[in-house]
């Protein structure tokens, strides 16, 4: 479990790195590549990234945010908290935010330990651009939590060939119900695209310890993907 370091074109920006403890010397394990939300490379996306590793897969979570300020890791227990947080999200340059996690995936793909198989998962802001990443990158399968404003990006959803598995949170305050009918009916079509509605469930309910953490349905979401991943990245 280390920080390294990426180069792109215009910079350098950290990276966290979880890899099996158990890996046999000369082994190699696929990929997953974790998208921070809106708080950073912070503590829950590190242990998410452990928890991969723990299955079995190298995980690696970029700090997207590098171009505004570079290590952020803040939690979403107080508002000056959360409203950094949405500074962040306004801030954040979503085309270059892609090119960076492009970048990342071909990184992680070069690791000594990975094997040249690589998925994605993204919660938050993360969940949409897993949704971007399905659409414009060569991720070999893709997982989305809750990922607000997809509805705005329906206009990609053709370019989407390899699976993709969204979890959408019933009651998000943030993607309402019209928004969430639209995605659904937009994906129906483009059979690589699974969808799994938490009836109930408020935006982040997979987020441990935070303010809309459901047990049942976080652990609902994450068996689904982890499922998800062992079929397609085997």
């Amino acid at each position: 479990m280390a920080d390294i370091s990426i180069k792109v074109p215009d910079g350098t920006f950290s990276a966290y790195v979880a890899a099996p403890k158990n890996l046999a010397a000369g082994k190699k394990a696929p990929g997953v590549l974790v998208i921070q939300e809106i708080f950073g490379v912070n503590k829950v996306m590190r242990d998410l990234c452990d928890g991969f590793a723990a299955q079995g897969y190298v995980a690696l979570c970029p700090d997207i945010f590098w171009r505004q300020e570079p290590g952020v890791q803040i939690t979403d227990k107080t508002e000056a908290e959360w409203k950094r947080g949405f500074a962040f999200y306004q801030g954040f340059n979503e085309a270059k935010g892609v090119q960076d996690l492009i970048a990342s995936l071909d990184h992680l793909r070069k690791l000594p330990n990975c094997n040249g198989k690589a998925g994605v998962v993204g919660y938050c802001l993360g969940g949409k651009l897993t949704y971007l990443m399905a659409a414009r990158s060569t991720a070999d399968c893709s997982a989305s939590y809750y990922g607000g404003g997809i509805e705005n990006l329906l206009n990609e959803a053709g370019s989407i060939k390899k699976p993709l598995l969204m979890h959408l949170a019933g009651e998000d305050k943030y993607q309402p119900k019209e928004a969430q009918e639209k995605i659904k009916a937009a994906l129906a079509p483009n059979k690589a695209v699974t969808i799994h509605v938490y009836p109930g469930c408020d935006h982040a309910f997979a987020r441990v310890g935070g303010q809309a953490w459901n047990a049942e349905a976080a652990k609902q979401a994450n068996d689904r993907t982890a499922a998800f991943f062992a079929k397609h990245l085997s």
